[in-house]
């Protein structure tokens, strides 16, 4: 990858300058996860289009979300998973999607939008990418494990091992473990879960949705649960063949990411022309390149020049994450909570 991409991704916020022949005043403010879309992809946009776009960037969707809700809004577009595509919608925070002034909305996957069931219709959403969470390995300094999670539970890779900070992802990666669902409402099943995850825990370095792929790319840590497109943008090219990404054999929780404008964005024009912008098939191809991921657009897989790290194919035994509903997630809170700071 370029390397001012690499710097870019990294930005809590990044000002953009418009384009010289536009001279246009007009803004968007877009909160997006780090390493989402490439610097020059969004550069492109403000040159076609003459609107600076600014972003702020997140490693969580409790994070984006606990942001958005205390006030610290000002944004036009976000771009939460599924579960919280169903709690904002809930709450009010998210103006429905007029998909007519889409032109190129008619390029997603029906497939990919048959899986949906956190927005059917796709009424407030407009699908970004499908992925998944798993797990990498540095083979050069680890051996004889299995893909499964069960790697968690080695010992002696004690002070090498990270997991997401992340609870949707960690108590999804142990209830899977344990052959339940990752939206498991059983508290019986999610004491288990959590039990697990105190297993694991004195194995982990930290919990990690940030820094841990530089961290693994360095050598400081030798396994992590993260995103391979995290990973292999900070891994160098020439040695990439050294990572085992895998997804655990018990399967994993998924989500899809999908654009939202934001209730009263005062930019909605300018929200519509940039998400129109991202379904083009050239700019979805440079996307998915970039993040070295399948991208739910058919016609930009043509024009893809990049090998994904993993096919569609692949996601079949994952499971979306699913708005647990307000009870449940009392219930996931408050197991993550002791699981963070202790009983």
């Amino acid at each position: 990858m370029k390397k001012r991409m690499m710097i870019a991704a990294f930005a809590a916020t990044i000002g953009l300058v418009a384009s010289a022949c536009g001279g246009s005043s007009e803004k968007l403010y877009l909160f997006n996860w780090i390493y989402y879309i490439p610097d020059d992809v969004i550069e492109d946009f403000t040159e076609e289009t003459g609107i600076k776009v600014i972003v702020d960037s997140y490693a969580s969707n409790e994070e984006m979300y606990n942001k958005i809700v205390a006030g610290g809004s000002g944004y036009d577009i976000v771009v939460p998973s599924g579960d919280y595509v169903s709690i904002m919608i809930a709450e009010g925070l998210l103006e429905p999607i007029d998909t007519s002034r889409l032109a190129n909305f008619g390029n997603l996957d029906p497939a990919a939008l048959a899986r949906i069931g956190f927005d059917p219709g796709n009424r407030y959403s407009v699908p970004f990418m499908m992925a998944a969470a798993g797990v990498s390995v540095n083979r050069t300094k680890v051996s004889g494990y299995e893909h499964s999670w069960n790697v968690f539970d080695r010992s002696d890779l004690g002070g090498r091992m990270t997991m997401l900070d992340d609870m949707r992802e960690v108590l999804g990666a142990a209830l899977k473990s344990l052959g339940y669902s990752v939206n498991d409402p059983d508290p019986a099943h999610l004491e288990e879960a959590r039990l697990v995850v105190e297993r694991w825990k004195p194995n982990l370095v930290k919990f990690d949705a940030e820094s841990f792929a530089k961290s693994f790319a360095s050598g400081e840590f030798w396994v992590v649960q993260g995103y391979a497109e995290n990973v292999f943008i900070e891994y160098p090219e020439d040695r990439r063949d050294e990572v085992d990404f895998f997804f655990p054999k018990e399967g994993v929780p998924m989500y899809m990411d999908s654009f939202c404008v934001l209730e009263g964005a005062k930019n909605a024009d300018a929200a519509y022309r940039f998400v129109d912008y991202m379904l083009r098939p050239d700019v979805a191809a440079r996307v998915a390149d970039y993040l070295m991921l399948p991208s739910p657009n058919v016609p930009a897989r043509a024009l893809m020049t990049v090998t994904p790290n993993y096919g569609f194919d692949d996601l079949a035994a994952g499971e979306f994450k699913e708005d647990l509903g307000q009870e449940t997630l009392k219930l996931y809170n408050d197991a993550w909570r002791r699981i963070r700071v202790g009983n």
